[in-house]
């Protein structure tokens, strides 16, 4: 047995699993949430629909000008034109929001704004631009057929009819159409809720000092990022010791919050402290423990009762690496939003990249001047990402990247070079 110089035994991975199998797994384990909730529309956006939105009436609800002009009875501009205009008697001017309080007779018209209502009487709208006004004498210089320039009740959306459905993402535009009801909240699924629990006696909430052999907690931060970046409300537990007591605590208190999934970092690699799979032992089972990718291998998956446990490295690159890839689709399903589209560009290498044999990695990488600069330097080092555009996926079985070749980059986020 291999051992540290205090005396404690280290505890080797027995065997790791291919990153497909793994994500497999994740995406097997993730059910997407039942609960609906109400919202109001300023806070649809983004959301998915938990019911079918039906119009309960006509949208617009009245006919109404599609110009601004004179609204006529299109019969009596037959014949009209800049040599021998229709003549009108322009009985009332109306405005967006009000209603004419007159019918509209043969041989007269109405003043009318877009979008105010079509008076009674009137069939027809002619645009202003083709009349010529003095006092309340109309010229009408050019005819116009009935319902021209009249918006028909019920255009945009009909009573009864279907407008969304369940399982719809709420876009601004689909936002705008159930306002366009009348609406002011919505049905929709509620988001994941993620425990985040960081472990380890060495680190420390940031904004307080550090101490000798102490450093800042980073990864409850980025995975609270990418948890609310992707439909998930992240739910942070305070840093936990590296004692099973203190872990197994955490875990029934972050457990009893109602959380969709819990997110340990730190504590799933080989040391004699690292606690994650003792608790996911204990308290309910562990599906895999390490995955053939770099970096990122001492991963962990597992249920506790029916909570999902994703059990992510310590070091912040490879926690934030895998939040990526594993994470994310995870929470998406749970949240039923569309797998996430990772937008990609294909560039030269500008020197060459070595592979670790038997690892599936995912290179971070800038781009500069075109070309693809690795930026990876090691799995503690958080601006491996922070100062990356993002990554470069190496297979399994391909160990080097010659330079010149060229490489499809996954880029992090829409502001990185294309």
């Amino acid at each position: 047995m291999s051992g540290r110089a205090d005396g404690t035994a280290m505890r080797p991975f027995r065997k790791t699993i291919p990153f497909a199998e793994a994500l497999g797994i994740v995406r097997e384990a993730a059910r997407p949430l039942d609960r609906a909730v109400a919202v109001g529309l300023p806070d649809a956006a983004g959301r998915v629909l938990a019911d079918d939105v039906v119009a309960g009436d006509d949208v617009p609800p009245f006919d109404r000008a599609a110009m601004d002009g004179y609204a006529v009875v299109a019969a009596d501009t037959f014949g009209a034109g800049r040599q021998e205009p229709a003549r009108l008697h322009c009985i009332e001017s109306i405005h967006s929001g009000m209603v004419s309080t007159r019918r509209l007779g043969a041989g007269e018209c109405i003043q009318i704004a877009t979008g105010a209502p079509l008076p009674d009487g009137a069939d027809a709208v002619v645009m202003v631009e083709e009349t010529a006004r003095d006092g309340d004498a109309v010229r009408v210089l050019s005819p116009v057929h009935p319902r021209q320039h009249v918006g028909r009740r019920g255009a945009d959306i009909e009573a009864g009819r279907t407008l969304l459905r369940r399982g719809d993402l709420l876009t601004p535009s689909r936002v705008g159409s159930i306002a366009a009801l009348g609406a002011a909240e919505v049905s929709v699924y509620d988001r994941p809720r993620v425990g985040l629990v960081s472990t380890g006696n060495e680190i420390v909430e940031p904004g307080r000092p550090l101490r000798a052999g102490q450093i800042y907690d980073i990864n409850r931060f980025t995975l609270g990022a990418v948890v609310a970046e992707h439909g998930g409300v992240p739910v942070p537990h305070p840093i936990t010791a590296d004692s099973l007591p203190a872990l197994g605590a955490a875990v029934d208190d972050i457990i009893a919050q109602g959380t969709d999934i819990l997110v340990f970092s730190g504590g799933s690699s080989v040391g004699e402290r690292d606690l994650t799979l003792d608790v996911m032992r204990q308290k309910g089972s562990v599906a895999f423990h390490g995955i053939a990718v770099k970096p990122g291998k001492p991963t962990a998956f597992g249920h506790i009762g029916a909570t999902p446990v994703l059990g992510m490295p310590g070091y912040p690159t490879s926690c934030l690496s895998n939040a990526y890839l594993l994470l994310v689709p995870f929470l998406r399903r749970v949240a039923r939003l569309p797998p996430h589209r990772v937008r990609t560009v294909t560039v030269p290498a500008a020197h060459r990249f070595v592979s670790t044999p038997g690892r599936h990695q995912f290179y971070t990488v800038r781009i500069v001047d075109g070309l693809a600069v690795g930026a990876f330097k090691a799995s503690g080092d958080i601006t491996s990402m922070s100062q990356a555009d993002g990554y470069v996926e190496i297979p399994l079985r391909t160990d080097v990247i010659e330079e010149g070749e060229p490489v499809e980059v996954a880029l992090f986020g829409p502001g990185a070079p294309a």
